[in-house]
Order: structure tokens, then C-alpha cells, then sequence
């Protein structure tokens, strides 16, 4: 169903039970999927490209040309995946040649007021809480959960299943299965929680638990206490993916909480 008061561009690809409410601007070179809603006074511009059933509500502005002076008109996109739901005014910029394409997954909830900068890569299941705001070449792994009002900086990579405070300032890059907050942003301990309502097995968690004591609580710098990691440990899918997120960290990873005088985790 589309409203006569909705501006369509005719070179949009529209699948034909698309729902657009009034005063929606849907741009050309825009394509979206088969069961999706467009709010009043949604704004989705060229190059944005729309899954299946999901649901942007009124005021978001998808696909606007990035906030970036090496932006050059290039062609580039605004990727979501099906079944997202976009809140109120959320803004999610296409990318620029550096990647050519931001993206948000599937089965994602970006709350009102979030901003997704250019060539930023937010995975599957992830949960950006309110005035959430992401800088540039941001990754953000699935099943992670960013805290309302925190700002996540350009290049920053978040891990899968991270659970971070509301509020925090995310400088470094956040290993996965964690929990991250206070002031400076620091490790707090295995989001057990979250991976138990995934499925995760009290063996996998205590693996988990295993492998950031070394890392975080053994006083050990990043690169020995890997070794000791892939010396002691024994192998797992969840001890790979740790060991391999530290190795490739571009900016660092946050640090745990005892190395700057806190207690210990129990």
C-alpha cells in the first residue's frame, strides 16, 4: 500500500506489499523487500537497499551521503538486512570508497536517535539502544548490545555477544563474550547471562571465564598472556575466536579492571 501523499521515485524497486505511510521519501536506486513498513516522514535516498519485514519508523533517514570530506559522489550503499526494525530518527549513512557500503543485519534493533556513520558494519542480532552514535569503519560483531548514549569511535571493532554499559565511551576494541563498562571503559567480566539466554553450555562459558582470567587478570601483556592461552587451553571454537580477535586488534583492546586498581572478578 502506497500512499498518494508519499513521494516515490519510479526507478525505486519496491516489492508490492510494501507498506509507506504519507509524506515518506523513497529516492531512486533504492530498493526494499517484501513486507516492510516506511513511516511518515521516513527519508530513504539513493543507494539504500532494504530487506524483507522490517519496520523503519517515522523520521529515520536512510541512505544520506556521508558525513565525510573524502566523499566524493562515488556510488555506494546503505544495506539493511530483513526483519531490522529502525526506531524514530535514526540516521544510517551509505559508505564511501574506503568500503562502499555500510550495513546493518538482519533481525537488528537500532532505537531512536542511533547514528550509523559510513562503511560501518553492524552484524546480525545486535541491539543499538537509544541515542547510540557510531563513527565511521566501525565493526560491531552479532549478538552484541550497545548501552544507550555511548559513543563507539571510527575503527573500533565490537565482538560478538558483548553486553556495554549505557553511557560509555568505546576507544578500544571490546573482545568477544564480555561485558564492558565504568569510566574508563574496562572489562567486568563474561556476559554469562546473555550467553546462557544463547545457548551457550555452563562448559563453553567456564572456557570462556578461562580465557579472560589469563588475559585480563593474570598481569600478563596481551601478546604472553595469548601464548599462555594457546599453550594451556584447550582448543575451542570460543578460545580461537578470543585469541584471533586480540591478534588482529587494530586499536588495542580494552583493558581489565584489576590492572587499574579494581578487584579482581570472582
Amino acid at each position: 500500500m502506497k500512499q498518494p501523499l508519499a513521494y516515490i521515485h519510479p526507478e525505486a524497486k519496491i516489492a508490492p506489499n510494501v507498506v509507506i505511510d504519507p509524506f515518506a521519501t523513497i529516492d531512486k536506486n533504492v530498493i526494499i523487500g517484501e513486507g516492510t513498513r516506511i513511516g511518515s516522514n521516513v527519508t530513504i535516498l539513493e543507494g539504500s537497499r532494504i530487506g524483507k519485514n522490517c519496520n523503519i519508523f517515522p523520521g529515520a533517514v536512510i541512505g544520506a551521503v556521508p558525513q565525510d570530506l573524502k566523499f566524493a559522489g562515488e556510488e555506494t550503499t546503505a544495506e539493511i538486512g530483513d526483519n531490522t526494525t529502525i526506531r524514530e530518527f535514526v540516521t544510517i549513512n551509505r559508505g564511501t570508497k574506503a568500503k562502499g557500503r555500510t550495513v546493518v543485519g538482519n533481525n537488528c534493533l537500532l532505537m531512536a536517535y542511533v547514528h550509523v556513520a559510513h562503511d560501518s558494519i553492524i552484524g546480525n542480532n545486535v541491539i543499538l539502544v537509544n541515542s547510540v552514535q557510531v563513527a565511521g569503519e566501525v565493526i560491531v560483531d552479532d549478538f552484541a548490545i550497545v548501552g544507550g548514549l555511548s559513543a563507539i569511535h571510527q575503527f573500533v571493532h565490537v565482538g560478538a555477544h558483548v553486553m556495554v554499559a549505557g553511557g560509555s565511551l568505546i576507544g578500544k576494541d571490546i573482545p568477544p563474550y564480555v561485558k564492558a563498562g565504568r569510566e574508563r571503559l574496562q572489562y567486568v567480566g563474561v556476559n554469562s547471562i546473555g550467553l546462557r539466554r544463547r545457548n551457550f553450555t555452563n562448559e563453553q562459558i567456564r572456557d570462556i571465564q578461562d580465557c579472560y582470567r589469563v588475559l585480563f587478570q593474570s598481569g600478563l601483556n596481551n601478546s604472553d598472556a595469548i601464548e599462555r592461552i594457546e599453550a594451556e587451553l584447550p582448543a575451542s571454537n570460543e578460545r580461537d575466536e578470543i585469541i584471533l580477535f586480540v591478534k588482529n586488534s587494530q586499536r588495542g583492546v580494552i583493558k581489565g579492571y584489576h590492572q587499574n586498581g579494581g578487584k579482581k572478578e570472582e
